[in-house]
């Protein structure tokens, strides 16, 4: 029996990465100087696994930014509005312009669009594809990692997305063909990297196919078949582990099982029944072994040994010890670093600690578990096994999780307690008369810059450095001043700024009963993006306001009107770890219910905009598409729940951001928001689309400018994206806004930006007045 694991966090346990991008992307330190930052956090990881005793480590799982654009640019997949870049700078500027776009010496280039990684939180950039694209190997990466690992002394697995995975991930940039018809001038790049790798020595290499997860065609299963037919003809010695995860191969099983690989992975987490399947199917050839991803790769809870033994010891009497590798369900990327450096009993308090595990911990559970099930440490006798069957019972029976009056809330639901007073053709009069707003009213998605002075004030008035009053002071003048601007540039529908709020979930988290915090439990969203989830360890209810008193004293300042900032249940429970001891959506109500309390106040409060970012509602979809109606169902009565209890002239606006909207947009429309904004510019407003086939009857604020990029638009930009959603989506349901909140940017750039966004929307409805009196 063997230990295999799929990836390990690349941030470092402090967030080194983070810091030594931003770093080099502010000039203060070298491109050698990144590299060898990167190249320390892969030894650490690499040497914390061996030391553990994981058989199959990973290599070719760290990445600078991303590892879908790690595979493209090292399948040289490069646009060609980055030639002339790639000419005049290395390729590491390259790589990041890919990734963020670059205003560099006179050059200016946008960034590749970038969405979500399945139905997790983590964001990827998207490949693009031509008709005739070609492919040649640009990158060594994944054969210097193999090497630098082996200079080492760890003979590692090296891991690649697989070729069919690759293509679905992308988008076709043209008409006329699919992306999976690309497969055979793709495949031959992978052979020239198989082969690089064989020679250096590996002899195993993960491949990983999650589209396998998935609702297939017959053309996509095909290409599958054809794939790895083509490399076991041509490397039969080497050991291909073919990792799926996030869900079982439902009807795929059949194409899947008759592959020539050396190793199935399966994701025995998200979908338990499919070893039951497999083994019960008589189809898994007698020479494929099994990788079961038994401990939790996407969540922080404790493995319960007793139960993932008997799923290994299942395995083990029908296959054999010598056929079975123990792993994590998928890559622990989405996992904290280390539970080791949660230090700080008050953040979380040892009772709940004990419950949790976190990558490092999770490598042990790994070993832990394959040196039980194959008799290594006697059943009878473990104490680590007494030591984990404690903490979980411990866990059901503690007098944290249970909360009687929430539970009874939730049974009180009645029918009609998730809609609005009227339906939107009536709110829309209503709230016109009430709101008095221009043609393509401009506003923001409501954060702006957290520079390092406000961070540092956050710290301070942590660690008891700044007293309340001294920290709402510096608050105080922060917001007023991004009042002010807001109103010298035009913006009609204000917002306070969210100084206050160290991160969009967190901050609601922390004053809501039923979570509790870590201190370093970072996870990479994207890039340099790093967030540190909640923890929903117990039922969920506010004991008191929680935007209200800031809602109030911005309004205060300002005759126009400022938004009301919330986010939404569902992305509350999806950006956070969240107990698996009840169904998600039940948790999920308990904090609509919350939420809902919350919008009731700030309407009291004479607060007439109120924003209920939802930028996850379609992250949680399931991969199948047969579960989606179960799903939706739940979801989108959470938001309307959250957002019916005011009345017909108070406007609810959602924010989405990188979601493919076409195939759920009557879902979206029942969330009944009276404005939705969206991320659009990075797609050139394709997503607006779907919102025009269908006749969208809400408002729709498409966005205009790309925050998670450096580079100013112009305003003749802003304006060209404008005119191609008035041509499309009628002018009198458009909004003018920036794609996401403010907070990761500068001041300089954010401001110019805004500029030009409000001269923009002037240009249109100069425009649409000309088309008027025409």
């Amino acid at each position: 029996m063997k230990t295999n694991n799929l990836g390990y966090p690349r941030i470092g346990s402090n967030r080194e990465l983070k810091k030594a991008n931003e770093l080099y992307w502010s000039g203060k330190i070298s491109a050698e100087e990144l590299l060898a930052a990167g190249s320390a956090i892969r030894t650490q990881n690499w040497k914390l696994q061996a030391e553990n005793g994981i058989d199959l480590i990973p290599s070719n799982d760290f990445s600078l930014y991303d590892q879908v654009l790690d595979l493209t640019l090292t399948l040289g997949a490069i646009p060609e509005r980055y030639t002339e870049f790639a000419r005049t700078n290395n390729s590491l500027d390259l790589y990041f312009a890919m990734a963020r776009g670059a205003q560099k010496n006179g050059q200016d280039v946008v960034a590749m669009e970038m969405t979500k990684w399945f139905d997790t939180n983590y964001h990827y950039i998207v490949p693009e594809f031509t008709k005739n694209q070609k492919f040649e190997l640009f990158s060594t990466k994944a054969i210097a990692e193999f090497i630098e690992a082996k200079n080492l002394g760890i003979i590692t697995k090296p891991v690649l997305i697989g070729p069919v995975s690759y293509l679905l991930l992308g988008k076709e940039k043209e008409e006329g063909f699919h992306r999976i018809d690309l497969i055979h001038n793709l495949l031959p790049v992978y052979f020239e990297i198989l082969q690089k790798l064989e020679a250096e020595g590996a002899t195993y290499v993960q491949l990983d196919e999650p589209f396998l997860a998935l609702n297939l065609t017959n053309n996509e299963r095909e290409a599958i078949t054809y794939v790895y037919n083509e490399i076991n003809n041509k490397f039969p010695s080497l050991k291909i582990i073919l990792a799926n995860y996030f869900d079982c191969f439902g009807e795929n099983i059949d194409t899947a099982l008759a592959l020539p690989v050396d190793t199935f992975h399966l994701d025995l987490v998200r979908c338990s029944l499919q070893l039951d399947d497999i083994l019960d199917s008589g189809k898994l050839a007698s020479n494929v072994n099994l990788s079961l991803g038994v401990v939790d790769g996407r969540n922080i809870w404790k493995n319960d040994f007793k139960k993932s033994l008997a799923i290994i010891e299942k395995a083990v009497t029908a296959l054999g010890e010598n056929r079975i590798l123990v792993a994590p369900s998928c890559s622990l990327i989405h996992s904290p670093c280390d539970l080791d450096l949660e230090t700080n009993d008050a953040t979380l308090t040892p009772e709940i600690k004990q419950w949790l595990a976190f990558a490092k911990q999770k490598i042990k559970e790994v070993t832990l578990l394959k040196q039980l099930a194959s008799n290594e440490i006697d059943h009878d006798y473990s104490i680590e096994l007494a030591e984990n069957t404690l903490a979980n019972q411990d866990r059901k029976t503690s007098k944290l999780i249970h909360n009687e009056a929430v539970k009874n809330r939730v049974k009180g639901i009645k029918t009609g307690d998730d809609q609005r007073q009227n339906a939107f053709a009536t709110r829309r009069i209503k709230q016109a008369e009430a709101l008095q707003l221009p043609l393509f009213p401009t506003t923001t998605i409501g954060s702006f810059p957290q520079t390092p002075e406000v961070r540092s004030w956050r710290a301070k008035f942590k660690k008891g450095e700044l007293t309340q009053t001294e920290y709402d002071a510096l608050l105080e003048k922060e917001t007023e001043e991004t009042i002010r601007f807001q109103e010298e540039s035009g913006i009609d529908v204000l917002v306070h700024g969210e100084f206050e709020r160290n991160d969009m979930v967190e901050y609601f988290g922390e004053q809501l009963d039923g979570f509790t915090f870590t201190k370093n439990g970072w996870v990479q969203s994207y890039g340099s993006r790093c967030v540190k989830p909640p923890v929903i360890y117990g039922d969920v209810s506010r004991p008191t306001p929680m935007t209200v008193k800031w809602a109030e004293f911005a309004q205060s300042l300002t005759p126009k009107w400022v938004k009301g900032m919330l986010t939404g249940p569902v992305t509350i429970l999806q950006w956070s770890f969240v107990r698996n001891d009840q169904p998600r959506s039940e948790t999920c109500t308990q904090i609509a219910l919350a939420i809902r309390d919350e919008v009731v106040d700030l309407e009291k409060a004479g607060i007439k905009i109120i924003q209920i970012d939802e930028p996850a509602i379609r992250e949680g979809l399931p991969l199948r598409k047969e579960e989606w109606a179960d799903y939706l169902d739940w979801a989108i009565k959470a938001f309307r729940s959250s957002a019916s209890g005011v009345a017909d002239d108070t406007q609810i606006h959602t924010h989405m951001c990188y979601s493919e909207f076409n195939d759920i947009i009557q879902n979206i429309a029942d969330m009944d928001a009276d404005v939705i904004t969206i991320e659009c510019s990075r797609s050139q407003m394709e997503l607006l689309d779907a919102f025009a086939d269908f006749k969208f009857p809400n408002e729709i604020g498409p966005g205009v400018y790309d925050i998670h990029s450096p580079r100013v638009p112009s305003n003749e930009e802003m304006v060209h994206l404008l005119e191609k959603a008035a041509a499309v989506i009628p002018a009198n349901q458009l909004w003018v806004n920036p794609d996401c909140g403010l907070k990761t940017r500068h001041w300089d750039e954010t401001k110019k930006a805004l500029i030009e966004m409000v001269n923009a929307a002037k240009k249109m409805r100069v425009a649409a007045t000309h088309l008027e009196t025409v």
